[in-house]
């Protein structure tokens, strides 16, 4: 009898190395934990999945053997008697999100590892409300694989690759009609902007380039071909991700260089200067257009290791902050309950008042064009002006390696609290998503363990560059004491 490699669902679904963990097997057996997940559900005549079609969105992004992963899951659904609905092509998860609500779908099934290595794959569950499934269902859908495993279920094989179909669907015209809610096309078409477009060779190829297209915006495509290795390197829209898109910007060739991750949930942005703009200005930026461009009302939310910026330019307009821990999940969940003008995270996911409860890369990326067009300045020039009356701040996050047997007693130890962070007196201690220190004059530093390596990640923001160089040497000599 095989033994099975446990499969456990993060913040963005399971994820494994191909061939490896994430197998046709383990994807079947995924699968049907999710199955048997919403089958249960639907025998609770209060659940609101009875409002729903029988349909499933089933997606891929542009990774290794990602149609077939998505055909299989597409195979083990309609066995259950679900009716699944195939993506064509790589899609979006922002996307497959806003499918799931235009065809008030169950959820949906997207094969996709987002910004992780091409050597890995991921599956990841959506809920009807088209957002990332919480931590409360992806417990269920876990104890339903561990007891299928447990009970030596035997997968029965899927259909070889070809043999089996189901109903497909073009969703781009279904979100370019969401997205023209959010973006005003004619401002970006009377603003004589070009835009290097970097699209990693991800899901995002179709989608970003072509709205900017047909509104008229002069675009340089970079890394439109298909290519599951990624060129080499991970399809993340970071410093290092956006380099080919900001020496376009300092040739001049572009104005501004906008960027996806693998499944363009996430984004990367380069000023005409070629300063990367990072997630967390981009945050703030947001907030500041929305406000003051748009006459938008409502509260901001953003996680616990995300820029006080955020805070402070709510502060200019009056507007409530909300904090929850890592994870969009709770970003969204927040989002369903009240109005949030803008919520987001300081690693790269953003949405907005009235959209799915789920990151979107493009849409970020086009409020920023559309910010630049608006306002006919740069988006450095508009942070410089913002930060002229809120104070400057200085964000980093950096990883320190720990030998793994010690990280129980690191834990201990920050939970306990310390006195100061190097010459730092430590105000007050925030324990919602690890170990946040506020430290005097709204800085601060925060530590997460990694679930997956042996680091800590140490989040640090100040207000000035002296203040962070010397926050960031406190911290690793932190950690190295305890």
């Amino acid at each position: 009898m095989a033994l099975y490699k446990k499969i456990k669902f993060g913040t963005s679904g399971w994820r494994g190395l191909i061939a490896r963990e994430f197998n046709f097997e383990n994807v079947i057996f995924a699968v049907q934990g999710v199955a048997d997940y919403l089958k249960s559900e639907l025998k609770d005549p209060n659940s609101p999945l009875h409002s729903c079609s029988p349909v499933v969105i089933v997606g891929h992004d542009a990774r290794f053997l990602g149609p077939d992963f998505a055909l299989a899951a597409a195979e083990v659904l309609e066995r259950n008697g679900f009716k699944p609905l195939l993506c064509e092509g790589p899609t979006p998860t922002p996307v497959i999100s806003v499918l799931i609500r235009k065809k008030k779908a169950l959820g949906a099934l997207n094969l996709t590892a987002s910004h992780n290595p091409p050597n890995y794959q991921g599956l990841k569950f959506s809920i009807w409300k088209g957002a990332g499934a919480p931590s409360e269902v992806t417990s269920q859908i876990e104890a339903n694989i561990a007891k299928l495993q447990n009970e030596n279920w035997i997968p029965q094989d899927v259909s070889f690759p070809g043999d089996y179909a189901c109903e497909k669907i073009n969703p781009k015209e279904i979100y370019f009609e969401e997205i023209r809610r959010f973006i005003d096309f004619n401002i970006l078409r009377n603003a004589n902007i070009s835009v290097a477009v970097e699209l990693m060779y991800g899901a995002g190829r179709g989608y970003l380039d072509t709205l900017l297209e047909e509104a008229g915006v002069s675009i340089i495509r970079l890394h439109n071909e298909t290519n599951p290795l990624f060129g080499g390197r991970r399809p993340e829209p970071d410093k290092e991700g956006m380099e080919d898109a900001r020496k376009l910007v300092l040739e001049g060739k572009a104005q501004i260089g906008l960027g996806l991750d693998g499944d363009a949930d996430r984004f990367g942005v380069v000023d005409i200067d070629g300063t990367f703009i990072v997630p967390n200005q981009v945050l703030a930026l947001t907030l500041y257009h929305l406000v003051k461009n748009r006459g938008w009302k409502g509260a901001v939310v953003r996680t616990v290791p995300t820029s006080h910026l955020v805070d402070a330019v709510a502060n200019l307009y009056g507007i409530k902050v909300h904090e929850t821990p890592v994870g969009f999940k709770y970003i969204g969940a927040l989002m369903e309950s009240e109005p949030i003008i803008t919520g987001g995270e300081e690693s790269g996911g953003l949405s907005v008042l009235g959209h799915i409860p789920e990151k979107d890369g493009i849409l970020a990326t086009l409020l920023m064009a559309e910010l630049v067009a608006t306002e006919k300045r740069s988006l450095g020039d508009i942070l410089k002006a913002i930060q002229d009356q809120t104070g400057y701040y200085y964000s980093d996050r950096i990883n320190i390696e720990i030998a793994p047997e010690r990280k129980d007693l690191i834990l201990k130890s920050l939970a306990s609290g310390v006195a100061r962070i190097g010459e730092f007196k430590v105000v007050s201690l925030n324990r919602l998503d690890g170990f946040k220190f506020l430290l005097p004059n709204g800085e601060w530093v925060a530590f997460r363990a990694s679930g997956t390596e042996p680091v800590f990640r140490c989040y640090i923001e100040a207000h000035t560059p002296e203040h962070l160089n010397l926050l960031k040497t406190a911290c690793q000599e932190l950690l190295r004491k305890f």
